[in-house]
């Protein structure tokens, strides 16, 4: 059977005032694209974002993370207490966690991290290549692309400065790129979009087929 993976949702609001909760069209794409199944999307179980969920919530969203065999936080402006959540549970039973960007910061920060805003726009440029990242070779990630530098994309905003993570990847100027709990089956975030670069960098792709083995064992 396909593995189910589950998309933490996205807070939007429509041109036209309607409040949804999306997933990013291209990480649907690179769990189809690696065999998994349609995904299911997790929304917050309350209206406001901006409170702590109590434990009714926390048993809904907990019964959502068992319904999926891998989670995916996924980019987005801001991160919430359901966000925080997600990945402790993930955490704590060892369920597949890929972050990507915002919800690296997310894994982050729930880590003992702290998030500042960049100065400089260097990382929040569009090109199919921004800049390079340094990989741990005592690493899950080096495991999964099998080099020490890889070329990535990059549009955040904010950064880590700390996290009792495991910090596994830098980029060229000593940013925080990539963080992961190498005792754990799979939990790992990274701060580019692996997501968007799948149809030019070969590489990226083996990020998604891993995760999704992962999730099937």
């Amino acid at each position: 059977m396909k593995p189910i993976i589950g998309v933490v949702g996205r807070p939007e609001i429509l041109t036209s005032g309607t409040k949804i909760f999306y997933i990013n069209q291209e990480i649907n794409s690179a769990i189809i694209k690696n065999g998994g199944s349609v995904n299911i999307i997790i929304p917050p179980i309350t209206d406001n974002l901006n409170i702590n969920i109590n434990e009714e919530q926390l048993n809904e969203i907990e019964r959502q993370i068992n319904n999926c065999d891998g989670i995916i936080c996924q980019g987005g402006d801001d991160f919430y207490d359901y966000d925080l959540k997600i990945i402790e549970y993930c955490h704590k039973n060892d369920v597949p966690l890929l972050g990507i960007c915002l919800g690296m910061q997310a894994m982050s920060c729930l880590f003992g991290g702290t998030m500042k805003k960049l100065e400089t726009g260097k990382h929040k440029t569009k090109g199919l290549f921004v800049h390079k990242v340094k990989i741990n070779k005592n690493s899950k990630l080096y495991d999964i692309f099998k080099t020490e530098t890889l070329q990535v994309n990059s549009r955040h905003i904010s950064y880590i400065t700390k996290t009792s993570l495991k910090v596994v990847a830098i980029s060229d100027d000593n940013l925080i790129e990539a963080v992961e709990d190498t005792n754990k089956k799979f939990f790992i975030g990274v701060q580019w979009h692996p997501e968007t670069m799948i149809e030019y960098d070969i590489l990226e792709n083996n990020l998604f087929s891993y995760f999704i083995d992962c999730c099937r064992r």
